[in-house]
């Protein structure tokens, strides 16, 4: 049998049938099978606009039940999804749709500003069909009446093979224009099988997508927690007080996040202390988040966290922190030490940190090597770019352009992007030790570390924060705290305050943009 995504689905109808699969941003339910009937009308309605097999099929929306429908009503037809991110550019958007050469466009009527100043560049897309749009309008299609015009019966569907591709990601490339990422049945479905298994999936689990879907198929979170028929709860935005509501009232258990969300989320708890009785699990993944931070979610929120790793070109999940049978015993500083590190390879995914020549790097936690990816979640490759594709996957291992340790229990540690270490005076300085530091004083609430160019030393580390609300601080008592905890050549020399800083629409920090931000200063 064919390792194919739609089986997810199948399996959830077949033992989970009445169970609530969705419950919409409206609070509205629908059952596996309801969602199933209106998988089915969106395969027919395809099938109507002669999407085949191998054509792609783009959307633009939030975490909503038309986003999630998405992905099985394009794989009956045997189409690859292509899932944009929302927070890009009109241009961005002619890019990606036209390089891919998709044929339908499904955008969320929110969203729908972003496309109308650039559909006459669009080559390829036929058919702009809109969630949440009530009449047809101005070449528009509404989708939930072109929804209900078709049949909930079975679709007659085609047939596929495990390595044809099934999602097409585009990833946001620091130069240049963006790369798309094709994933196969088989990336995303042994992908899924051993991030259920890590993440302890179970049909008893209440999900709330707070990650966006777009992002890495939502780390492949449609296609797990359908597989084990959990409750799956739609969050369009991140409000932290609206979230912890759905929390407590649906009885959400896990939730995929990155650590920039989470924070908001825990200010939040901390202000209105909410009545949630159920164990509740975290995923997150984009940045090491410092001891103090897990320490305040586990012993006063109670909640668990689980820090995972991976990229798009992985699928995206290669690996896992968690406590294991090995670690009995440990201190409580050592747990929280175990817990910050990025973790240790998922079943199923070989990988290693190696050196410049390719050669294991010493198990001893300290010396810095590149990490590489082996496995069934590697990607097939970059659409139409073989240049790229061959540069990336060496020898059947991709090359993540991050940076870590491994230590004598092959636990990793990511010390940064190949791109953001700091050289100074030939010393290599890993600006998420600095960032850990730096999130220990209490009026800090966010950072981000860059390197800045220095005269005598070639670059010194320049930290960017944001500074809690009725909090005060000033440069000079920022560079003694970290001067108090880590080596004096890995301290910022220069601290600059702002509001804000830009994030990427899952919650990741944009280094690339602060960059750009702090040049201008």
């Amino acid at each position: 049998m064919s390792l194919v995504l739609t089986q997810f689905l199948d399996r959830a109808v077949h033992l989970y049938g009445k169970k609530p699969a969705i419950i919409d941003e409206q609070g509205k339910r629908y059952t596996y099978e309801a969602v199933n009937e209106r998988v089915n009308s969106l395969s027919f309605g395809l099938d109507s606009l002669g999407v085949e097999k191998g054509d792609r099929v783009a959307y633009l929306a939030p975490n909503t039940l038309g986003m999630y429908e998405g992905f099985y009503g394009i794989f009956q037809v045997g189409g690859i999804m292509v899932s944009l991110n929302t927070r890009l550019k009109p241009r961005d958007y002619v890019y990606i749709l036209n390089h891919s050469e998709s044929k339908v466009l499904f955008v969320d009527y929110d969203l729908l500003e972003l496309i109308q100043p650039v559909r006459e560049q669009l080559a390829t897309v036929k058919t702009i069909i809109v969630h949440g749009l009530k009449e047809d309008k101005e070449g528009f299609i509404s989708y939930d009446r072109w929804l209900s015009s078709f049949p909930t019966t079975d679709f007659p569907r085609v047939e596929l093979q495990e390595d044809d591709v099934s999602t097409l990601l585009y990833t946001s490339g620091t130069t240049g224009n963006p790369k798309g990422v094709m994933l196969t049945h088989r990336n995303n479905y042994l992908h899924a099988l051993s991030t259920m298994h890590h993440l302890r999936v179970n049909d008893r689990d209440v999900l709330m997508h707070i990650l966006p879907m777009f992002h890495v198929n939502g780390w492949g979170s449609p296609f797990y927690y359908t597989a084990n028929g959990t409750t799956q709860i739609m969050q369009k935005t991140i409000e932290p007080k609206e979230i912890l509501k759905k929390v407590e009232k649906y009885g959400v258990t896990v939730m995929h996040m990155a650590p920039t969300v989470l924070q908001s989320i825990m200010d939040q708890y901390m202000k209105v202390n909410p009545q949630i009785d159920q164990n509740v699990r975290i995923i997150v993944a984009g940045s090491a988040p410092p001891k103090a931070f897990i320490k305040q979610l586990e012993e006063e929120i109670g909640w668990e966290f689980y820090q995972v790793y991976g990229m798009t070109e992985t699928s995206p999940l290669s690996l896992a922190s968690y406590i294991s049978s090995e670690d009995e015993g440990v201190s409580n500083d050592g747990y929280y030490t175990l817990k910050v590190k990025t973790g240790l390879e998922m079943i199923g995914t070989a990988v290693r940190v190696v050196d410049e020549f390719g050669n294991d790097v010493a198990k001893n936690g300290k010396e810095i090597g590149e990490v590489i990816v082996k496995g069934p979640g590697v990607m097939k490759g970059y659409w139409k770019d073989e240049a790229a594709t061959n540069a990336t996957i060496i020898n059947g291992w991709l090359h993540t352009g991050d940076m870590g340790t491994i230590d004598e229990n092959r636990r990793i540690q990511i010390v940064d992007r190949k791109k953001d270490i700091i050289i100074s005076g030939g010393e290599n300085i890993s600006t998420i030790e600095i960032e850990n530091r730096i999130y220990d004083h209490s009026s800090v609430k966010e950072v981000a570390v860059i390197a800045a160019p220095h005269e005598k030393w070639g670059e010194t580390p320049h930290a960017i924060i944001v500074v809690r609300e009725g909090q005060e601080v000033t440069e000079q008592e920022i560079i003694d705290f970290t001067r108090e905890g880590l080596a004096h050549f890995k301290c910022p020399t220069i601290v600059t305050f702002m509001e804000e800083l830009p994030k990427t629409a899952s919650g990741k920090i944009m280094k690339v943009k602060l960059r750009e931000l702090v040049a201008q200063l």
